[in-house]
């Protein structure tokens, strides 16, 4: 486009061709590292992993006494068992579990004797009233992603992670030049004919609001040599710069010729009003902006033309807080006795605002972090149920939450992955997965209250994975099933087998603790598929009831020696150097419903698995085999 004088360009077309040059001119956001400490409100710059497990050792969730699970089996209120002071440990909430022990009773099942022994009219579960290490968060998970603002609980998650500096957006240093032979510094007194210079106070104001730092240089006159020479430095200094008053077409305003001869004008007016003599102008990938003089026409220019460039340089978007109805995934079970606030993950399906609750302990920081709107449950009320609507405050812009994609149902690490992948590349896209298992996520699609959903189900009868779950849930189709990855499944163990676990009938050896994956999960179905074929009673492998929820919290466990064996995908026990024998390789696709199928987010998604970067990511995890990732398997 040729440089006109007071042209009349339309706003639309004048924001796309000014931030069109300057991306073309090399402009993009800049990086520093800080503490952590120091970090909220900051935008983190690359995804952020943790170090160390949240908690790193495992730590009793209640004042009582800590033993071992086995020696109470058979209590009950006829048969109480009592336990000499040798076999237990006192502990109080937070104490580490003493060695030997796998549960802690609560005090207030205790019932002690005269000579220091206690009672027990109830036996103890393993590992009940413990928090287990990795409870909260384990070591090599993503606690953010790139371009996300670090929140206070964000913090304590990184903290509790191991992770004390980070890397962050740099906040764009914006130059503000206020120019006129009228103007003067604020003052009580200014003289007839003084027009006292507030706009660099205006606007310095809105930057900051935006997340930019600013530097105001004194008023400069209205002679085209002081303007080019404080321009000039301005620009050495800064990565963008307001030049305020001088647009027009006065005898006196030099603005547009001062940025020409800095550097360039990309057009100078626009079919705004208030505000039409703005100047586009840059030098490189650093804009200059000639700014009215007028605050109101500077006021309209700046909040339309520099705020875009500066969420851009900050990698961020503006957010305002409000309440929505939403229809909650889940029942929320509250105490008559409190108000509660549920944290809830929270997306739009079929134009309804879904609101899936997140872990709701009190040791667990993610969950705040993780939240998209908190859900007040007023005192005297029991909860919710499923399906229900209620009103939920939001943490993130209803916009945002319009442009999230909702994924429910099996984990896989590879799912942050994507969601990092999908910030990366379209930053206006949004993901939020929740883990609830393979069954989970198809009766979730089911219910339409997601846009894809994670399967890898083992169909006994004929060795294939998902296609005859599809078919039996779905008879009258409305399903896509994509094609996502195939990974390997075995037994996760600790570096050097030392139990000398070879086979799935290895489980149920003296001495051998196991930790499973909960119900309805595509790797507990193998599981039990298993142990059914290897004619092996689950009862007598040890632990066969402990359930987790991902693959890393499986891995994490046996890592710190709480359990002998798991099974999960390879990608995990790499994460964790644990030893790994290889059962099956498995189908893990996405379910799709055909009514979120032309969605946006849907087919960004698809470009993502199919992208080089994914593969890549892929290879770099390990354990995954890639065909064709994001096509069609088969359409129901």
């Amino acid at each position: 486009m040729g440089f006109e004088y007071l042209t009349t360009v339309p706003l639309e077309k004048a924001k796309k061709d000014y931030m069109d040059l300057l991306l073309s001119n090399g402009m993009c956001h800049k990086t520093e590292k800080i503490s952590v400490m120091e970090a909220c409100g900051r935008v983190t710059a690359h995804a952020v992993y943790a170090h160390i497990c949240a908690p790193h050792y495992h730590a009793s969730a209640m004042d009582g006494i800590a033993l071992d699970a086995k020696i109470t089996f058979g209590a009950g209120e006829t048969t109480p068992v009592t336990l000499t002071p040798d076999m237990f440990t006192v502990v109080d909430t937070g104490d580490p579990l003493p060695s030997g022990c796998d549960a802690v009773v609560m005090i207030e099942d205790v019932i002690y004797n005269e000579d220091g022994s206690a009672k027990l009219y109830k036996a103890a579960a393993p590992w009940q009233h413990i928090r287990q290490i990795g409870e909260d968060i384990c070591a090599g998970e993503m606690i953010l992603p790139s371009f996300t603002e670090i929140s206070p609980s964000a913090i304590g998650a990184m903290i509790a992670g191991g992770v004390l500096e980070v890397e962050v957006v740099k906040k764009p240093i914006i130059g503000i030049i206020p120019t006129g032979d009228e103007i003067v510094p604020p003052c009580t007194d200014p003289k007839e004919g003084d027009i006292l210079e507030f706009n660099s106070s205006i606007f310095s104001a809105m930057l900051k609001n935006w997340g930019a730092e600013t530097i105001t240089f004194p008023i400069v006159k209205d002679k085209l040599e002081l303007i080019k020479a404080t321009l000039a430095e301005a620009v050495e200094k800064c990565d963008a710069v307001i030049l305020n008053a001088g647009s027009s077409a006065g005898r006196e305003d030099y603005s547009r010729q001062a940025i020409s001869e800095i550097g360039q004008v990309l057009l100078h007016g626009i079919a705004i009003k208030p505000g039409k003599p703005a100047i586009l102008g840059c030098k490189g990938e650093k804009p200059i902006l000639g700014v009215p003089g007028y605050p109101v026409s500077g006021i309209i220019v700046i909040e339309q033309l520099l705020k875009p460039i500066v969420q851009h340089l900050c990698c961020t978007d503006a957010e305002k807080s409000e309440y929505e109805t939403a229809t909650l995934s889940k029942s929320v079970v509250s105490t008559l006795k409190y108000q509660e606030f549920v944290r809830v993950r929270m997306g739009y399906v079929n134009s309804k605002l879904i609101a899936s609750p997140l872990s709701r302990g009190s040791g667990v920081v993610s969950s705040f972090m993780k939240a998209d709107g908190i859900l007040e449950v007023p005192q005297g009320t029991e909860g919710y149920d499923a399906g229900e609507q209620v009103t939920v405050k939001l943490l993130r812009p209803k916009a945002e939450l319009q442009n999230t994609l909702v994924a429910i149902g099996s984990h896989d690490p590879l799912l942050d992955e994507v969601s990092d992948l999908l910030k990366r590349t379209f930053p206006d896209v949004y993901m939020s997965s929740s883990h609830v298992g393979s069954m989970g996520g198809i009766m979730a699609v089911r219910r339409g209250e997601t846009h894809a959903a994670g399967v890898h189900l083992l169909d006994e009868a004929t060795g294939t994975y998902n296609t005859a779950f599809i078919k039996k849930y779905f008879p009258n189709g409305g399903v896509r099933l994509v094609e996502c990855v195939q990974r390997s499944q075995g037994l996760m163990l600790p570096k050097g087998n030392p139990k000398g676990i070879h086979t799935i009938e290895d489980l149920a050896k003296d001495g051998v603790s196991y930790v499973n994956r909960q119900k309805g999960s595509g790797t507990r179905i193998l599981c039990d598929y298993l142990c059914k074929k290897a004619g092996l009673d689950t009862s007598k492998i040890y632990g066969y009831d402990r359930e987790e929820f991902t693959h890393t919290s499986v891995a994490t466990l046996i890592a710190a020696g709480s359990a002998d064996a798991g099974m999960g995908i390879y990608s995990a026990a790499k994460l964790y150097d644990l030893d790994f024998v290889h059962i099956c390789d498995e189908q893990y696709d996405l379910l799709i419903p055909d009514s979120a199928w032309e969605l946006d987010a849907v087919q960004k998604l698809l470009e993502v698995l199919k992208s080089d970067a994914f593969k890549s990511k892929l290879l770099e995890l390990g354990g995954y085999g890639v065909h064709n990732p994001g096509t069609v398997r088969e359409h129901f």
